[in-house]
């Protein structure tokens, strides 16, 4: 079903205030949320807010803090997340390297104990609006298995990536290491909808296509072992830098009764190259405008498909799941707060 986005946002906001979220947090948690959604996945958007929700009502999340800031060097910032809600506590992070990032030219921040950030790109975009560079790495629970391996033992480790471009269109990369997310594993749950082969494993390391299975199961990372060896690279740099765990000792971003222990690494870069932005901007033109082979359609750079696809979600609604915006919206929505309203901490 289409839902505008103007609707989305109002809902999330009012779940999550009525949770005991403060008026900003509420906002800037809700946004990633529908952001997600408007470039049209649906893995990182609003199925999130249920499991956040009683993540709240479980005590497991400090909706005040913006995190423990603490310089260690002169480009190097820690940050004690402080079981702080995910992009509250990153965004905190990235207004502080921009802050820094004149006087040493890269600044990077790792965060630990902070709750689930989503989808990546919207951090990074806004390193880019202000005409840096921005990079974003984090890890997860063990999801995905080894190149060859039957158990899951890597997180779906993504990494974004924003140059500046011309203005309001920078350059976006964002991808996990895993072939998918989990979350896109329990959208197609949610949407009764078959996985593609070679997307899973079940709990027994057999090949699946069962959305539920996968669930217990693991994931292929994409691009086989060298998409394997990206994974375990990046799994590596976020533990190292955040001094997080490792994936088989993460907890929290998929479940409602462990605090959250995975780790978040920011790195924003000062360009020291005058006119960098126009650059760019006139090379990836030159990307698209390339000749294309017979049969293939238009080239798209990335960046490109999520931008089309939010502006389309603006003018025509947001595809949510009927199922879960009638846990959102309708009468089901009061059992979200239900361990709250039985006087459980918040």
């Amino acid at each position: 079903m289409l839902i505008s986005a103007d609707l989305a946002m109002s809902v999330a906001r009012a779940l999550l205030e009525r949770a005991g979220v403060p008026e900003e947090h509420a906002r800037l948690q809700a946004e990633v949320l529908v952001q997600a959604e408007l470039r049209g996945h649906a893995s990182h958007g609003l199925q999130r807010l249920p499991r956040l929700l009683k993540r709240i009502c479980n005590g497991l999340v400090n909706v005040s803090t913006t995190g423990r800031h603490s310089w260690q060097r002169s480009a190097y910032l820690h940050v004690e997340g402080e079981a702080g809600m995910g992009p509250v506590v990153a965004i905190a992070a990235i207004q502080a390297l921009i802050a820094r990032v004149p006087e040493t030219g890269i600044a990077v921040a790792g965060i630990s104990n902070s709750n689930h950030l989503g989808m990546l790109a919207p951090y990074v975009e806004q390193v880019a609006e202000a005409g840096c560079i921005g990079i974003a790495l984090s890890s997860s629970e063990a999801l995905v298995h080894p190149h060859g391996g039957a158990e899951a033992m890597l997180g779906t480790n993504p990494i974004a990536i924003a140059v500046p471009g011309r203005p309001g269109e920078p350059f976006v990369l964002d991808l996990a290491t895993g072939i998918v997310s989990m979350g896109k594993v329990h959208d197609h749950a949610l949407r009764g909808e078959p996985l593609e082969e070679g997307w899973a494993l079940d709990a027994e390391g057999r090949p699946t296509t069962d959305a539920e299975a996968a669930k217990a199961g693991s994931l292929a990372s994409f691009g086989g072992a060298k998409g394997f060896g990206l994974g375990l690279g990046f799994e590596l740099l976020v533990a190292s830098i955040a001094g997080s765990a490792f994936a088989p000792d993460v907890r929290g971003t998929l479940d409602d009764r462990h605090p959250a222990n995975k780790g978040d690494v920011f790195i924003v870069i000062d360009p020291a190259r005058n006119g960098l932005a126009d650059a760019i901007a006139g090379y990836l033109d030159r990307v698209r405008n390339a000749r294309v082979r017979e049969g293939a359609g238009r080239i798209l750079v990335p960046g490109d498909r999520a931008r089309s696809r939010r502006q389309e979600a603006l003018a025509k609604g947001i595809n949510i799941a009927p199922a879960l915006w009638s846990r959102l919206s309708g009468p089901e929505a009061t059992k979200l707060f239900s361990l709250r309203e039985e006087g459980h901490p918040s």
